[in-house]
Parts: C-alpha cells; sequence; structure tokens
C-alpha cells in the first residue's frame, strides 16, 4: 500500500511538472496568461480596445466567449472612432444598446471562415431584421484583398482562437440598406445611377424604413433595356415610374413566393388613377415576373428590406403583358391573335396613348375569360369570334372593383357596341356577376383589378356574348 501511494505521488508529481512547463514563465516564476477565445484574443490586442468596450456593453462577451465557432470581422479603434464621428455619437456609450448589439452581431459570421475560404458573393452575419428575424447579408468581394459591403477591408486576416477566427477590418460595417447593397454590388452600377437620375428622391425612400423588397436589374439588365438610349435621354418621371415597377411594399421572400406558387402582388408604380400596378410572378420555372425576367440572386436580405437579383428590366405592363404572362389567359391569347388575323389586336390593346384614329383608347377595362371559359362554348369563325372578344372590352375607361356601384348595376358600353351590366354582389362564389348582350346574367368576376399601365383586367369565368343578330 505504502508503495501504491508512493507511485500516486510520484505521477502527480510528473503531472505538475508537464502543466508547469507549459505555461510561460518570467523571471519572477509568475504565470503569463496565454488568450485563446475570440474576446480573449481582443482583449489582449491593444487595437481592438474599442471592440473589447462595445461587447461588454452590449452584453456578448460570453457569447465570443463560449464553445460555438464564429468568424469575427473585428474593427479597430480608428474603425470605431470614424464610425461614431460619422453616425454623430460623442462615445460608444451614446449608441442605443439595441442597435449597438445588431451593428456587432453584423460583424459576426457563425462557423469559422478563414480568408482563403472566403469567394465574392453574398453570406449571412448574425445581425437581423426586427420584425422578421432574417439574418442581414453581407457582400464578400475578393476581387482585391476582401471588402465587406463595399465599405471594409481586412487588414489583419487569420488570427486562430479555440472558437473561431478573427480578421481585423479597417472600418465598422453598418447595418445594411437596399441602398448599402446596390452600392456595393458592382452588378448594380446602372440601378444605382437611375435611382440617382429619377425623379422622387428614390435614393432617401430605399433609405429609408420601408420594409421593400426590390426586384433589382443588373448592369446587361439595364443595357438591354435602354437599348443605346443614354439614360440621360429617358424622362424623369418615367424612369421613376419603371424603377418603382421593381419595388413591393413588404419583405417577400424566395421561400413565400414559392409557396404562393404563382399570382398577382402590386409594386408601388403607378398606372391610371394612380393605382398601383400589378405584378404577376411565376415559380413554375424558377421564379419569373410578369413572364420576361428571372430572378439571378434570391434573399439578399437588408435592414430594410430584402433584393433579388434579375435579369430584365421590368417595363411599365400592358395588358397585353399580363394576358401574354399568366397562363390562365392562353386560349384568349389564342384567340386575340392565332383565331383572329384580320384584326391586330396585340397592338390596339397596348396602346398607351389617344390620337388612335379609330376612337379605340386607352385606358381599357378587359373583361378576360379563363381557359376554361372558352372550353366551355364552340369557338366561333372570325368574324363573330371578332365581335366575342371586343364585347369584353371597355375603351376610355379604367374601372377598378372600387368604381363598381356596391349593391346595385353599373353599366359598360362595350367595343362592340352592346352594353356589360356589372352586379354587385354577385352570387355564389362570384365577387360580382355580369349581364352580357345576349341576356346571360350568371357570368362571374372571380378576381378583380389586375392593373396595368394602359388599363385593368378582371377575370371571368364564362365567356360574354353580344346579341349578334
Amino acid at each position: 500500500m505504502k508503495r501504491l501511494n508512493a507511485l500516486k505521488k510520484l505521477l502527480f508529481l510528473f503531472l505538475a511538472l508537464i502543466l508547469l512547463g507549459s505555461c510561460s514563465n518570467d523571471d519572477d516564476n509568475t504565470v503569463e496568461f496565454v488568450p485563446e477565445t475570440i474576446v480573449e484574443l481582443a482583449q489582449a490586442t491593444p487595437s481592438l480596445s474599442s471592440l473589447v468596450s462595445a461587447l461588454q456593453r452590449a452584453g456578448l462577451v460570453n457569447t465570443l466567449n463560449g464553445s460555438q465557432q464564429f468568424t469575427v470581422f473585428a474593427p479597430t479603434n480608428d474603425a470605431f472612432t470614424a464610425f461614431l464621428a460619422a453616425n454623430n455619437f460623442a462615445s460608444l456609450e451614446d449608441i442605443p444598446v439595441d442597435v449597438l448589439t445588431q451593428v456587432l452581431l453584423n460583424h459576426v459570421i457563425a462557423g469559422e471562415f478563414a480568408s482563403t475560404d472566403l469567394s465574392t458573393g453574398y453570406i449571412s452575419t448574425s445581425a437581423t431584421q426586427v420584425d422578421t428575424g432574417l439574418n442581414l447579408s453581407m457582400l464578400v468581394d475578393t476581387s482585391s484583398g476582401v471588402t465587406l459591403n463595399g465599405v471594409s477591408n481586412v487588414d489583419t486576416p487569420n488570427i486562430d482562437a479555440t472558437n473561431g477566427i478573427i480578421h481585423i477590418v479597417d472600418a465598422v460595417i453598418g447595418l445594411p440598406t437596399v441602398v448599402t447593397h446596390a452600392l456595393a454590388n458592382s452588378s448594380f452600377t446602372s440601378l444605382v445611377a437611375a435611382l440617382g437620375a429619377a425623379d422622387g428622391g428614390l435614393v432617401d425612400v430605399l433609405n429609408g424604413t420601408g420594409p421593400f423588397t426590390v426586384l433589382a436589374p443588373d448592369v446587361n439588365a439595364f443595357t438591354d433595356f435602354l437599348d443605346g438610349t443614354p439614360l440621360a435621354n429617358v424622362p424623369t418621371d418615367t424612369l421613376a415610374n419603371i424603377l418603382l415597377n421593381h419595388v413591393v411594399s413588404g419583405v417577400v421572400t424566395s421561400t413565400n413566393l414559392v409557396d404562393g406558387g404563382s399570382g398577382y402582388t402590386n409594386t408601388l408604380a403607378t398606372g391610371p388613377g394612380m393605382n398601383n400596378l400589378s405584378l404577376y410572378f411565376d415559380t413554375s420555372d424558377g421564379v419569373t415576373f410578369n413572364g420576361i425576367s428571372s430572378v439571378t440572386t434570391a434573399d439578399v436580405v437588408c435592414l430594410n428590406g430584402i433584393i433579388h437579383a434579375i435579369d430584365t428590366v421590368i417595363g411599365i405592363p400592358t395588358v397585353v403583358t399580363f394576358a401574354t404572362a399568366d397562363p390562365l389567359f392562353s386560349t384568349l391569347v389564342d384567340a386575340l391573335t392565332t383565331l383572329t388575323p384580320a384584326t391586330d389586336f396585340v397592338s390596339i390593346l397596348s396602346r398607351t396613348a389617344d390620337g388612335n384614329g379609330d376612337g379605340i383608347n386607352p385606358p381599357f377595362t378587359i373583361f378576360a375569360p379563363t381557359n376554361d371559359a372558352f372550353a366551355a362554348i364552340t369557338v366561333p369563325e372570325e368574324s363573330i369570334l371578332t365581335q366575342v372578344l371586343l364585347h369584353h372590352v371597355v375603351g376610355g375607361l379604367n374601372v377598378q372593383s372600387g368604381d363598381l356601384t356596391p349593391n346595385g348595376d353599373t353599366v359598360a358600353p362595350s367595343l362592340q357596341g352592346d352594353n356589360l351590366t356589372i352586379t354587385l354582389p354577385g352570387t355564389g362564389n362570384n365577387i360580382a356577376n355580369i349581364t352580357d348582350g345576349s341576356g346571360v346574367s350568371d357570368i362571374g368576376i372571380i378576381a378583380v383589378d389586375v392593373q396595368a399601365g394602359n388599363g385593368v383586367i378582371h377575370v371571368i369565368n364564362k365567356v360574354a356574348i353580344p346579341n349578334i343578330p
């Protein structure tokens, strides 16, 4: 037993010598502390003292001292001094704690990423949108060193910690707005130029509270859209409305769109009667808008909204745009084109101004039959079909559902000549009922107010027939 105790003492002494040998000692035999965690390394770096103070005030020390792995872009003292001055704060104590916390979290990435692991593109930070909880995006640009959101450069990379890695940066990375990300990304230089040139102070608008969903055309999209016309030659009011046709109120993620499948939403652009224009989205093959523009980069999350990069500028839609984009109207489109070649319905319904000589002037109110509505009838020969199609169009009026007589009838003359009578409320599941020129009164309006730049579409479940002798 004594021999066993002696062996235990020798083993303890041996382990103690190993542990002592692993520590640094000065001439006074005092143990020198070796920093290991992200916070400990920051505390041991004089140029990061402001960051340490900020972490303490925000209550993030324990988070960055824990076992979870993080990548931290650490601003220097000079970076914090510049940030305070730019935002009119005298000291860190003047920044509201919730704001300071989010700013700091905007420098923190979950996981460990060395500088060689980073590539040009978007990554998610630990900062979040207040209302949605979505993590804010950060643009990493590795074309010349490592630049973050176009404002901060990595000066000292790859400081290893036990719970992650630190990259020292030369500027505080503020919480990005829609405009921040537009300015940072070289793909959006034309968009930025257009926002600055347009009426309405759109840069300030998109720097505001929002939230906004912005469909951001890239440089090539603008080049194709302008087709050689200098941006300065585009009327500034027209340009503003085109740009606003890429902005939707609220935060709409790609997941929201996919879950929706297809349908209509409204943009901030306006058409006849200052009604907001509609936007058709479809997710059957990627995500497309108005049948012409596809999402190339989705879900760039900003403090005041979200950006989806797109490959085509979405011009102001006509009623033809929506008829062509929405597969619900494919038979109607066929009727307006292939089946009635003697009448150029596409050109007529694409008109945006008066003075056409034939008295058929926009705006148009279209009662658009669905594919099922056409399937229920025998399509007549061209001359009669032409009259049937004209019976679905009211010229010179943009009649939205809110313009209809409540609890009564609204009478509108069609381009064919016979009246259409719209009755509110409708029967069954119909929003309203229509009585056509032949006297049929159970035609149902099943969707309303698809607003184009030259008119409005209401969807109906039966083909309206005029009184043809």
